[in-house]
Parts: C-alpha cells; structure tokens; sequence
C-alpha cells in the first residue's frame, strides 16, 4: 500500500536521500578516470591495464541490475536500500586499502554489485512512496545526479589526485555513505511486496549473460582495450543470451525481466525513445573531455571546469520542469525538447580551436538545461501507466534499457572518433576528429522524437498535474 505522505512534514528529504547515494554512485563510476595514472603507478600496473577497474565494475551494474526488483520485492525496498549502499562503501573502502591490481578489481565489482542495486531500488522506493502528482518534482532531484556526476566526477578525481592521493576519492565515499544509511533508516518507508514472487533463476542467468556481454562488449569497442574478437565474443553470447531470454521470458510465470510492460504506450516510449536519447548523453562524458584536452591541450581540471557547466544547466532546471510538463503536457515536451537537446549535441561538432569559451560554455549550459529536463519527463512517463504492484519489474527494466544506452553511446562515440583517424591516416587525434562523432549523436538523439511522438496527447496528464483532454 502506498503510504499518505501528505500529512509527514519530512516527505522531501526522502527524494533528496535518494539523490545523494545516486549521485555518489554516478559520480564515482566516472572519477576514477583522470585518476588511473596515479593509481596505478601506486598498484604497480600501468593506466591501461588499469581500466579492468572500470570495465568491471560495468560488467557487475549490468549483471546485477535484473536481481534488485525481486530483492526489493521480497526483503523490503528500504532494507536493501541501506544493504546496496552498505555494500558500495564496503567496495569503496577496499579500493582505498587496495596494494595490488587483483584487490582493486575485486573492490570496483564489489561496488559494482552495491551500485546495481542502489540506482533502481531508489527510484522504485520514490515510485511507491511518491504520490503520482508530486512524481515530477521528486524525480527531478535524482535526474540531477545521473547528469552531474558523470561531467563532475573526471574533474574532482584530477583535482583530488593532484593535490591530495588517489585514496581520497574512495575514502569520500565512507561518511557519505553511512549519513546515507541513518537517513534511509529514519526517513524512508518500509515497502515491501505482500507477496513476491519466486526467484527467477534461469531468467537472471540469461538476463545476465545478455545485459552483461552487451553492456561491457559495447563499453570496451572502439577503445582498443581488448582484441577486436574478443569484443565480438561479448556481443555474440550477449546477443544469444538476450534472443534466448525473449522465448524464455514468454513462457515463465514472473520473469525477472517482464517484457510484458512494453505494451504500456508510455512505458515502451520511455524506455525505446529513452534508448534513442541517451545514446547521446552516454557518449557527451566521454568525448567532451577528450576533446578539450586532447584538441585544446587543456588539463583535466581545466576541462573539468568547462565540462560542469552541462550540471549547472541540469541544476537550473529542477525549478521549471513540474511547470513546463503542467503547461504543455508530456508528449509536446518530450518531442521538442529532444529536438533542442540533440541541436546542442551536434553543436559541440563546432568546438574547434579559435572558438570562444564562452560561446562552449553557452551552449552547455543551455544543453545541461533541456537534457536535465528531458531525462525528468523519460524518467516519469515510465510509470504512467504501471500498477503499483507493478513498480519493481518497471524499474528493474527500465534501469537495464538505460545501462545498455549509456554503454551503446560510448561505444558509438569512440568508435566514430576512430573511424575518422582511419579515414585520414592519423594517429595523434586532434579537435576536428570529434565533429563527425558529435553530430552523428546529435542525429540519434533527435530520432527519439520519432518515438515520442507516437503519445496520446493526453498522456502522462495524472503525472504533470493536467486535466485529460481529448486528441
């Protein structure tokens, strides 16, 4: 049952709990990488043997993710809230204590596992604890972390690494993380399923071998990290598993996976139309600061700062978003502003030497702004349609749609960016080598407008607090 939060004075702070374990689950899955040389010299390895740290901690998001509806389900949202940010702290700590590379990895999975569990569970505890009508403002705080973490976190792990150690930014994590846990024990409510399903063990092992050998096959291709066939390894047994999981899931009684939610309009719209929009937004934190430092010669710090411009725009958006949904409704929104968000995507294909600073800083201001904005309204039309008993399953799945978008952006994104130096016989990359890539994510992310506007006009109408109305 959905508890009244209307009459608890503190009913905001559980929206602002969430968003602060995401946001340190989002911003150290990218700080770390401005801070690989230190770390490894200090492992005893060199920085590229080093990105198994990054890799594997991927691979244990994708794997696990599936699991964390039917552990919310079965032992209580709350309680595995505090146990994945337990268990992410615990990963932290031993990054942090770690003197050799095989200890390092083993804590970046642990982490992995406790970040695989803690993004989903904190939207589904905000899903089932939020009123529909208040749905938007809530989500509005966690779409901030997804955003500014991956554009904060390079800069503060150049910054911390520079001027303190490389253990700082694991040792961050511990009072984070344990202010997290008091909170969620204090504020956020017990929900759980009155009666779960049985565990399905054959789904979450192709589940696994799916979204895992896709997600982590995609993040690696273009990066010349592993042997091209080893690459298409992952992707073929992650492409079998995921072709196997379809049949199977059509066949079992509670799938962990439930395909089933994508004949919801507005569900398959956010999850299909959000695929096509963050292949854009997965592929921006990694190309931009390659690009500034890189075709700018800039530091990391120095183009950490430019970069954090894109959060600051998020940030202004938390105060418009309830009311821009209210004024024109979900479907007008969704189609427009990814228009406006793809636009400044493939501006950044002008961020050439001779351009001003502050025309870059203008358009990511303004692009950190509308893709803010449209990452609140994906986010939140997902569960338009859904019943409550329903919530998990929603969550689950659209939290695996969203890692294989981000995995898919980077891997489109480097993969460009090496097809261009193959085209002209380069090896040292220089600024005009990103054009191709920025504009081509431009085009995919303007294509989820495509998607989005096959809505009913009146949907989403409970969620942004407007009357239905008729086509």
């Amino acid at each position: 049952m959905r508890p009244n939060l209307a009459t608890r004075p503190y009913d905001r702070i559980v929206p602002l709990i969430v968003a602060v374990a995401l946001f340190m689950e989002n911003m150290d899955s990218t700080v770390i990488a401005t801070s690989l040389p230190p770390i490894a010299q200090a492992l005893g390895t060199d920085p590229l043997t080093l990105k198994l740290a990054i890799t594997s901690y991927l691979l244990a998001l994708a794997i696990f993710i599936p699991a964390s509806g039917w552990t919310a389900d079965r032992f209580g949202a709350r309680h595995i809230f505090r146990i994945a940010i337990f268990v992410f702290v615990l990963g932290s700590i031993g990054c942090a204590l770690s003197h050799s590379l095989r200890a390092f990895v083993l804590a970046r999975t642990v982490q992995g596992v406790g970040g695989a569990m803690m993004t989903p569970v904190g939207r589904l505890i905000l899903v089932r604890s939020i009123d529909k009508q208040r749905l938007v403002d809530a989500m509005a705080w966690v779409t901030i972390p997804a955003l500014v973490g991956p554009i904060f976190g390079p800069p503060l792990g150049g910054f911390i690494s520079t001027y303190a150690s490389w253990h700082w930014i694991f040792i961050i994590n511990v009072p984070i993380g344990l202010l997290g846990i008091v909170l969620a024990t204090r504020f956020v409510p017990d929900l759980r399923a009155e009666r779960p399903d049985r565990f399905d063990y054959v789904g979450f092992a192709l589940s696994g071998l799916g979204v895992g050998g896709l997600a982590f096959g995609l993040s690696v291709m273009g990066l010349a990290f592993l042997p091209i066939g080893l690459v298409a390894a992952l992707l073929a047994v992650g492409s079998a598993s995921t072709v196997a999981y379809i049949f199977y899931a059509k066949r079992a009684a509670a799938p962990i996976l439930d395909l089933d939610l994508f004949k919801l309009p507005t569900f398959r719209a956010s999850v299909v139309g959000g695929f096509m929009f963050r292949l854009g937004i997965g592929a921006l934190p990694f190309l931009l600061p390659l690009l500034l430092q890189m075709g700018f010669d800039l530091t990391p710090f120095q183009s950490g700062l430019i970069t954090f411009t894109g959060a600051l725009g998020s940030l202004f958006m938390k105060t418009a978003v309830a009311g821009l949904l209210r004024r024109f409704g979900y479907r007008p929104v969704l189609v427009y502003n990814s228009l406006i968000s793809a636009a400044s995507l493939a501006a950044c294909a002008g961020f050439v030497p001779g351009v001003p600073f502050a025309a870059m800083i203008a358009v990511l201001l303004a692009g950190g702004f509308f893709r803010s904005l449209q990452f609140t309204a994906i986010n939140t039309i997902a569960y338009a349609e859904i019943e409550p008993r329903l919530a998990s399953r929603a969550t689950t799945l659209s939290s695996v749609g969203r890692q294989l978008a981000l995995s898919t952006g980077v891997a489109v994104g480097a993969l460009v960016v090496e097809i261009t130096l193959r085209l002209k016989h380069a090896s040292a990359v220089g600024a005009w080598d990103f054009s191709a890539a920025f504009l081509l994510i431009g085009v995919l992310t303007a294509a989820s407008a495509l998607i989005f506007a096959r809505l009913a006009p009146e949907a989403g109408a409970e969620l942004a607090g407007r009357e239905a109305r008729g086509p």
